[in-house]
């Protein structure tokens, strides 16, 4: 854009994450005039270099890139942050202010506030004005409407339509006026919008001003309104395609809640539990290193910052030795089936787990208690405590689902939605430092109460629940009868309700009592499978600002601290201000929640923090609440 242009392309701001998690490709962004959806990575651009290390350095994660690779192929090279580059405010009208993510207005139909005409925002019914240079959130389309001298506000039209492939389309409001037909009267007919608000849910009335025909949009609302539509056209908006569908469409309001899931990938930044400290160098620098070809190349590698300082230690023939053995752990792990959700918690569980911890560096730093690495009135409640001091977690997108948010365990349970028209050759991505706590329970605790648990009614309706969950979510998509082979497939293990529990009560109290947010928190839930189980709990800092990065968190792993949480966190389940709702629930046919005795005053955290959804809690598996047989902890510390 020129230097002297009136009008700028920046219309408002966001940070990294809100575009990994809130709003990223494909989603509505709510501006404060009219909203806007995020482009496809085919339209992103790195303004004035083809090399993205000029706006920001490139994510480097080869675990995480690996895991990336096997979802959607060997293409994607790179994790890349969000385009940007300094000197937005200083200079308005500069490279920076061009630089950034592209979005198109949407809905594409908008309304005036004014005059109610309902028209096509490329339909040069209305104007766009962006004038102001350091006010780009004050973007808006008006109308002059002839009701006074003023540029009237004009906002988009607040229904779109949406299908469970993804597909995401305005809402055909000519032909819903004139009940599938032409106007009678006009071949471009003008219509009004006009909200009649009231208490009766959607009372927006569409009129035609040529033919007069009227319609309200309550007509296309619900399982019969959804018959009276047209089939989806398979529009993808971000990519600018019509894939063809037919499916049923949804009519969503702009802003609604279930319009976009962000589908993530994330894995901490943690050496090899073993390895050695030039193992963790060469898989941190693996994008630079992986394409040598022998140890001749190595002296014109090491010639190039920043390998030219960080593998000063070693001699050449150590890093060839270190490179082959990356080179074959790579080749091992393509045997991984395409599609399914890699497991990336075996290798930190391998770390957490282990009696040597890797050697500290900028990314992973972790230390036990070199006296008594437990305390001993928590001898019987845990068998070790890390105080993790620093460590990185990076995150990937992958994709997005509309309607209903993407399965865990079964990827294909919810059809993603790609990022790009061809097979992308990168994935926005997101890092965040902070620092944690890991706890690892006794393995013969957990052993001897599941053996109490498994023969249990509780548990009995929690799994019976699990099947009548997948069930439903699966005719509701598929319209097909439910595999019952498959009823219990991905059914977490026993031990997962027990530990996932504990985590969400430490973690609720530590935002009680120490002053975090419980949403600058997030848990890594270490449970394995029954050929593998595990026993461990990662509570760590995952919000990418200054809040718990600074040693707050680690603090509390200390003996007396540690002590005094445990003990209030199994103190304060015993009870619920919601009891005895809360303490007798159970999810009985026909039912299909995922919890029992859990509820937003006692264990449900903000979603962000949880990463089952606050599912599959229940306090009476970790505290006696009724039966005190089923309770992990029956005595307090």
């Amino acid at each position: 854009m020129a230097e002297f242009s009136l009008y700028r392309r920046r219309i408002g701001a966001v940070r990294p994450s809100h575009l990994m998690f809130t709003s990223g490709v494909g989603s509505l962004v709510d501006l404060p005039n009219f909203s806007v959806l995020v482009k496809g990575l085919d339209d992103w651009q790195y303004k004035g270099s083809e090399d993205p290390e000029r706006n920001s350095a490139l994510i480097t994660e080869p675990r995480l890139l690996a895991a990336v690779q096997r979802l959607l192929g060997k293409t994607v090279l790179e994790l890349r942050p969000a385009p940007w580059l300094p000197g937005t405010d200083s200079h308005p009208n500069g490279e920076a202010a061009r630089t950034g993510v592209p979005v198109v207005p949407f809905p594409g139909w908008m309304r005036c506030t004014a005059c109610n005409l309902l028209a096509r925002v490329d339909s040069k019914a209305f104007e766009f004005e962006n004038d102001k240079p350091n006010k780009p959130h004050e973007a808006r389309f008006f109308h002059e409407c002839g009701k006074g001298n003023r540029k009237r506000l004009v906002v988009g039209a607040r229904f779109v339509l949406a299908c469970k492939d993804g597909h995401l389309d305005d809402f055909p409001y000519l032909e819903f006026v004139h009940q599938g037909a032409p106007c009678s009267v006009a071949a471009k007919p003008n219509l009004l919008m006009e909200d009649r608000g009231g208490n009766i849910g959607a009372n927006v009335r569409i009129v035609c001003q040529r033919c007069k025909a009227e319609r309200n949009i309550r007509e296309a609302m619900g399982r019969r309104g959804r018959e009276r539509l047209p089939h989806c056209r398979g529009r993808h908006p971000h990519l600018g395609t019509f894939t063809g569908c037919q499916e049923q469409p949804h009519v969503l309001v702009v802003g609604a809640s279930n319009q976009w899931f962000a589908q993530t990938l994330s894995a901490l930044a943690l050496p090899k539990a073993g390895g050695s400290e030039l193992d963790a160098q060469v898989a941190k620098f693996w994008a630079n290193l992986q394409h040598v070809n022998g140890p001749d190349m190595l002296p014109l590698v090491r010639s190039m910052p920043p390998l030219s300082f960080e593998f000063e230690k070693w001699g050449d023939e150590e890093l060839w030795a270190a490179v082959e053995r990356r080179r074959g752990e790579e080749a091992a792990g393509q045997d991984q089936e395409a599609d399914e959700y890699p497991d990336l918690l075996t290798p930190e569980w391998e770390v957490f787990s282990s009696a040597h911890l890797p050697p500290p560096n900028d990314d992973f730093t972790a230390h036990r208690n070199p006296d008594e690495p437990v305390p001993p009135l928590l001898k019987s409640f845990y068998s070790d405590v890390l105080q993790v001091a620093r460590l990185r977690e990076v995150r990937a997108m992958t994709g997005f689902t509309r309607l209903d948010a993407p399965d865990q365990e079964d990827p294909k349970a919810v059809k993603r939605v790609p990022l790009a028209r061809s097979r992308p050759t990168w994935v926005p991505a997101s890092e965040v430092r902070g620092e944690g706590i890991f706890l690892r329970l006794p393995e013969d605790l957990l052993a001897r109460w599941e053996a109490q648990a498994e023969s249990s009614e509780a548990l009995r309706l929690h799994k019976e629940a699990y099947g009548r969950f997948r069930e439903y979510r699966h005719s509701a998509r598929t319209g097909q009868p439910f595999n019952e082979e498959t009823r219990y497939n991905h059914w977490p293990l026993p031990r997962y309700y027990a530990l996932h529990t504990l985590s969400h009560l430490l973690i609720r109290t530590i935002a009680l009592e120490c002053g975090y947010n419980s949403a600058s928190l997030a848990e890594r839930i270490y449970a394995g499978t029954e050929d593998d189980p595990r026993t461990g709990i990662l509570i760590y800092t995952a919000v990418p600002d200054a809040e718990g990065t600074l040693g707050g968190l680690v603090s509390l792993a200390e003996p007396d601290e540690l002590v005094r949480l445990t003990r209030r966190a199994l103190t304060e389940a015993r009870s619920c201000s919601s009891d005895p709702l809360c303490a007798e629930r159970l999810p009985r046919e026909p039912e299909d929640f995922l919890h029992g005795a859990a509820c937003h005053v006692c264990l449900f955290v903000s979603e962000t923090t949880c990463e089952r959804g606050n599912r599959f809690l229940d306090r009476r598996f970790v505290v006696p609440i009724d039966d005190p047989a089923l309770a992990l902890y029956r005595d307090l510390p």
